[in-house]
């Protein structure tokens, strides 16, 4: 299933699978079909209608949602291998995890924020008339050392723009992995139909804002005193780029 446009449902008890498994994230048949209240035979084929039209898939005996977010990319930087690939439910803990290293060594409010949020939700990709939400991760050896993250909004005035972090763990940056996945940030965005990104950063980190205006983003807005970090009042900067 690609994102974009919600997926339409010739069947409403299809539309109930697929909400339950969003929200959700991963979800066992069994206890699916409990909350839904469906017969086995009955739920048993519409899950095989979503599968069918590419919209569910199974995974470990559980249910998630099948999205084509893009191939993995492999990249070698000083005789180390960096797998970049679209994130899976299973990664959840991995990214969480990679966000809050990074985020401990440097300000970074909307990055902590995603990780707060996923956490809470248990759910690390969304796409309903709300939200879009999806995530691409940087692997060494397995382990999830950078992320980006893409949040769009689908309300009519705001749907053209998308809110993206990223971020690579403390000792894997100089490798060119920051730049590989905020182009397949980026690139996702304008695939899927976003004319401008934009990332807001507390002006003390210098790092990002440097590495962004790097890549082509601009200073489009500065809230002044927006933040309070260790009880100093710090600016927020926006920075956008056209896509």
């Amino acid at each position: 299933m690609q994102f974009g446009a919600e997926p339409e449902f010739e069947r409403s008890e299809r539309r109930e699978i697929y909400d339950l498994i969003e929200r959700q994230g991963r979800v066992s048949e069994a206890d699916a079909r409990r909350r839904l209240g469906m017969s086995r035979e009955m739920f048993g084929h519409h899950v095989a209608m979503l599968e069918r039209d590419g919209i569910v898939e199974r995974a470990d005996g559980e249910l998630q949602l099948s999205f084509e977010a893009g191939a993995a990319e492999e990249h070698i930087a000083d005789g180390t291998t960096i797998r970049i690939r679209p994130a899976r439910q299973e990664d959840l803990s991995g990214l969480t995890g990679a966000i809050r290293e990074t985020t401990a060594t440097a300000s970074y409010v909307e990055a902590e924020s995603v990780a707060d949020v996923v956490e809470t939700e248990n759910t690390l990709l969304r796409h309903n008339d709300v939200e879009t939400r999806v995530f691409f991760v940087a692997t060494v050896e397995g382990d999830v050392v950078g992320w980006t993250g893409v949040k769009g909004n689908e309300l009519d005035k705001l749907d053209h723009t998308a809110e993206l972090t990223v971020g690579v763990v403390d000792r894997y940056r100089g490798l060119g992995i920051g730049s590989h996945l905020l182009v397949r940030g980026v690139g996702w965005a304008a695939a899927n139909g976003y004319e401008r990104v934009y990332n807001s950063i507390p002006a003390t980190n210098e790092d990002a804002v440097e590495f962004l205006r790097a890549h082509g983003w601009e200073l489009e807005a500065t809230r002044e005193d927006h933040y309070r970090i260790d009880g100093e009042y710090v600016d927020e900067l926006m920075l956008a780029v056209g896509v």
